[in-house]
């Protein structure tokens, strides 16, 4: 089969791979569709593990063997993929915090050498470690939906680390794919949507996706609109989909007393910043994050997406070819103004 591997930083190859094998308890799976994440563009451009490696995690595609003790799944059925599954039995799973349990970090997915997700590669081996988290895709849905089920989740997980009232006002700095799957999801939840960005075209999707506000970060009146609109109060909270340390401390400053600001965005590890601690004490600006998927939340994720109430659809501007990954991922790194959601399509 053929795979993109990761050799080094910066460093992606097409080459033939064999097809992944699979246990008695694993499914090998046929993928459609790949998402690209970024959590894997920055290991690839920063070269944060050693290769080789097949990225890709965003995956769905169609059963093409099961294993002989798999329960519940059969050749030819259409799935999505997640690559981690918590054990819901540590100290770290009874406290709700998932992506911290030993097992869940245990990728469960690959399509050759470490397992790494594995969707850039015509096929993928699902261990059955993670069989739990498989979703079937219904008829009238498509691949890209299935795909777009891990990344609908990390971003609704993080919605509910916040404490919102209905018709709260929040900020959702950067309108990307990302950005724009908050403002739905908070809109949908009752929520007043300050969106902001730098390009105008992205300003105007998050007002079709139903942002109340959509403002130029970078304008002089910034801070003075957010007091305006929110009648001197301040933000109720503020959620960073973008890696600007300079969006972090703005969103701290037009926070209201015990607001909280939500970081998504920042998940390269040892950059320094600069924080007012003492927002976060005597102001009680809480500074929280959230990281990748909630394994509960998965059917109320499929209802969203499958029922298109948030369409996902709409999101992805632009698919790869399985040998043109590595464009793919130079366009997600770098977004033009037309560029959202980016696919790979293996087959």
């Amino acid at each position: 089969m053929q795979a993109v591997v990761y050799r080094g930083t910066n460093d992606l190859r097409l080459e033939t791979l064999p097809v992944p094998r699979i246990g008695a308890n694993e499914l090998l799976v046929k993928v459609a569709a790949c998402g690209v994440c970024p959590t894997d563009i920055k290991k690839i451009h920063y070269g944060t593990v050693p290769p080789p490696r097949v990225f890709g995690h965003e995956t769905a595609g169609t059963i093409v063997r099961a294993g002989a003790l798999v329960r519940g799944f059969s050749v030819g059925q259409r799935v999505a993929l997640h690559h981690h599954i918590p054990c819901l039995k540590c100290n770290a799973c009874r406290h709700r915090a998932f992506a911290q349990c030993a097992h869940y970090k245990r990728t469960g997915i690959t399509a050759g050498f470490a397992p790494a997700g594995g969707g850039y590669a015509e096929y993928v081996r699902v261990m059955s470690c993670v069989l739990p988290g498989i979703v079937k895709i219904p008829k009238r849905n498509s691949f890209i939906e299935g795909a777009m089920q891990e990344p609908v989740n990390t971003v609704l997980k993080a919605v509910k680390r916040l404490a919102l009232l209905p018709s709260d006002t929040v900020l959702v700095a950067g309108q990307g794919p990302i950005g724009l799957m908050f403002t739905r999801l908070l809109v949908l939840r009752g929520m007043k949507v300050v969106a902001s960005d730098l390009m105008p075209q992205r300003l105007k999707l998050a007002r079709q996706w139903g942002a109340r506000w959509a403002l130029r970060a970078d304008e002089p009146g910034f801070s003075g609109n957010i007091s305006e609109l929110t009648r001197g109060r301040g933000l109720d909270a503020a959620i960073i989909a973008v890696p600007s340390d300079a969006a972090v401390n703005q969103a701290q400053q037009l926070l209201r007393g015990g607001g909280q600001t939500l970081l998504f965005a920042h998940t390269r590890r040892g950059v320094p910043t600069g924080t007012d601690l003492a927002a976060i004490c005597v102001d009680e600006k809480d500074l929280i994050g959230s990281y990748s998927a909630d394994f509960t939340l998965q059917k109320e994720v499929q209802k969203i997406v499958f029922s298109r109430q948030l369409d996902v659809r709409h999101l992805v501007t632009h698919q790869f070819p399985l040998a043109q990954t590595a464009d793919a991922i130079q366009l997600a790194a770098n977004p033009k103004p037309e560029s959202l959601k980016i696919m790979v399509i293996p087959s």
